[in-house]
């Protein structure tokens, strides 16, 4: 017998329940695609014992395929049109339609409990069947969909009595009439996430009626009506006193400063505060965070300024993710925040797992201290504001701190570069970053050599986005032996001929290559401007519009 009889034969003789166990103590969905690769034996234990679902991509696979192998799925989680879909990259009525989903999903899994989608289109129509069709529904997360309105929404307020999430980031609202209602009838009620603008007087009314939540994120901390019967300095402090599992906010589109003490009864409790969408300053953040101590995950603006940051790095030891977004993302805006800030929290948080930072200026110093005080780095996303900019100190390109992170932070799966970046850069991601998954380029690399580094060192790379690169033609052949183990390769205003991705559709006739041109720009012929790339076990998609060219 052979090694491999052998070894298939041992792992055919495993009893299913010991089968069972183990995939129970299985901790991501990785290691369990690995485990269904062992063996026939392996592959239908994971199908039998499979309840959650994740499909990076709607077009990877047709539902109909995903519910042959996969009976009992309870939930779903589904994304659509690619990440750089939020930059306005990708022309409007593209794609990524919910409905093929829907209509087999609520026929298929009727006992389906939560559906999370992302960068999809969803129809009232779509929101109607599944409030109807799942009886046991609980969790309805929408992450920067479209299409729906009040209409789909009041239906799930109105049939879905199980409800514990509801989640609508960058999208439409409930009525405030059937928001109300929807609080009312759902006891079960944890996390609600939807409508910024609720008057203060109704974000209170909601409290009262739910203080089981544990994560907030609605309202907007300003009256709607002049005479207000809501006492706010004595009510919702009162209200938020009560809300003891309170341990998430967000979304609250403004705040009258006077009223921010209001928020402090669940300060110390906080684990997540979500404020990109507030404009708070620097004194009215420094007066709030050294109430939350035990803050592990801070969303803010740059309005913040750089002794925000320092002070939240002196307050909150416990951090584990910090975004950091633009109130201004033109190029020449202010600089509200630079190295200072970054090192500041390099300093103060030493736990710090993930960062997302937008800037004006930085420096490899910063960087480089980031990468030697925060070992546990498993994100790192430095989006400097600007073509190609240099250490704003020495003059240097930034091949040296990124280089550092990827040296350094031996955890490191996703990362993000920008600024000033030479071939030098890629090739420390290439010799280095042996465990990035996922991989953004803005504004970077010298020639085709760069990129080269990265396809053919980094193995397990899955998703790779690019823009306004030198990459060319030479450079994506070279990833011919990697990507059928992707999920996508994305590259817009690069160097790349129709020819040479035609090559790559030749040789790989497993992937999908889909040219995107700009509907109001006429189209060039040898050029592409937009390439979006990925397996598919479905085939070339039947909804692609005309501006789509499948190659």
């Amino acid at each position: 017998m052979s090694e491999e009889q052998h070894a298939s034969s041992s792992s055919s003789s495993f009893p299913e329940e010991v089968l069972d166990n183990i995939l129970h103590f299985l901790p991501t969905r990785h290691h369990r695609n690995s485990f269904s690769l062992v063996c026939k034996t392996w592959y239908r234990a994971d199908t039998l014992t499979r309840h959650e679902l994740f499909i990076g991509n709607c077009y990877s696979i047709t539902p109909q395929r995903a519910i042959q192998r996969f009976g009992n799925i309870k939930s779903l989680v589904l994304k659509g049109k690619p990440r750089f879909a939020d930059f306005n990259l990708i022309p409007v009525n593209w794609g990524a339609h919910f409905k093929p989903w829907s209509t087999c999903m609520t026929s298929a899994y009727p006992w389906l409990e939560k559906i999370s989608l992302k960068r999809m289109l969803v129809t009232d129509s779509d929101l109607l069947l599944v409030s109807n069709e799942l009886l046991g529904f609980k969790e309805l997360v929408l992450d920067f969909c479209e299409g729906f309105g009040t209409t789909g929404l009041a239906a799930i307020a109105t049939n879905c009595r199980q409800l514990r999430v509801l989640d609508l980031i960058e999208n439409a609202v409930l009525e405030d009439a059937s928001l109300e209602q929807l609080v009312a009838r759902s006891p079960s009620l944890k996390k609600l996430r939807l409508n910024q603008h609720v008057p203060i007087e109704q974000l209170w009314r909601l409290m009262v009626r739910a203080p089981q939540l544990t994560d907030l994120g609605t309202g907007c901390f300003v009256s709607a009506d002049p005479m207000v019967q809501v006492d706010v300095q004595r009510d919702l402090p009162l209200a938020f006193a009560a809300c003891k599992s309170l341990v998430s906010l967000s979304g609250f589109s403004v705040i009258v400063p006077e009223y921010l003490c209001t928020i402090y009864p669940v300060c110390a409790n906080l684990i997540s505060l979500n404020f990109s969408y507030t404009t708070i300053n620097t004194e009215q953040l420094k007066s709030f965070i050294r109430h939350c101590h035990k803050l592990q995950k801070l969303w803010v603006l740059d309005i913040i300024g750089d002794e925000g940051l320092q002070a939240v790095g002196a307050n909150c030891k416990d951090l584990r993710e910090l975004r950091v977004f633009p109130l201004d993302v033109r190029e020449d805006a202010e600089a509200l925040v630079s190295e200072e800030g970054l090192l500041a929290i390099s300093e103060g948080c030493r736990k710090l797992q993930s960062i997302l930072y937008f800037c004006q200026r930085m420096t490899n110093a910063a960087v480089v201290a980031m990468s030697r005080n925060c070992l546990e780095l498993k994100v790192f996303r430095l989006c400097i504001l600007g073509r190609h900019l240099p250490d704003h100190l020495t003059g240097e390109p930034m091949d040296d701190g990124f280089g550092a992170i990827v040296m350094n932070c031996k955890k490191l799966t996703r990362l993000a570069v920008s600024g000033l970046l030479t071939d030098k850069a890629f090739s420390y991601i290439g010799k280095y970053g042996k465990s990035l998954r996922t991989l953004s380029v803005a504004f970077a690399g010298d020639s085709d050599r760069g990129l080269r580094y990265v396809l053919e060192e980094c193995p397990k790379l899955e998703k790779l986005e690019i823009r306004d690169s030198p990459f060319g033609d030479a450079a994506l052949i070279s990833g011919l032996h990697h990507y059928y183990n992707m999920r996508f390769v994305w590259m817009s205003s690069c160097k790349l001929s129709r020819e040479g991705c035609k090559e790559v559709a030749r040789r790989m006739p497993q992937l999908v290559l889909e040219v995107i041109v700009d509907p109001l720009v006429e189209d060039t012929g040898e050029a592409v401007e937009k390439l979006y790339m990925y397996r598919s076990l479905g085939g070339r998609r039947s909804d692609a519009p005309k501006f789509v060219s499948i190659l």
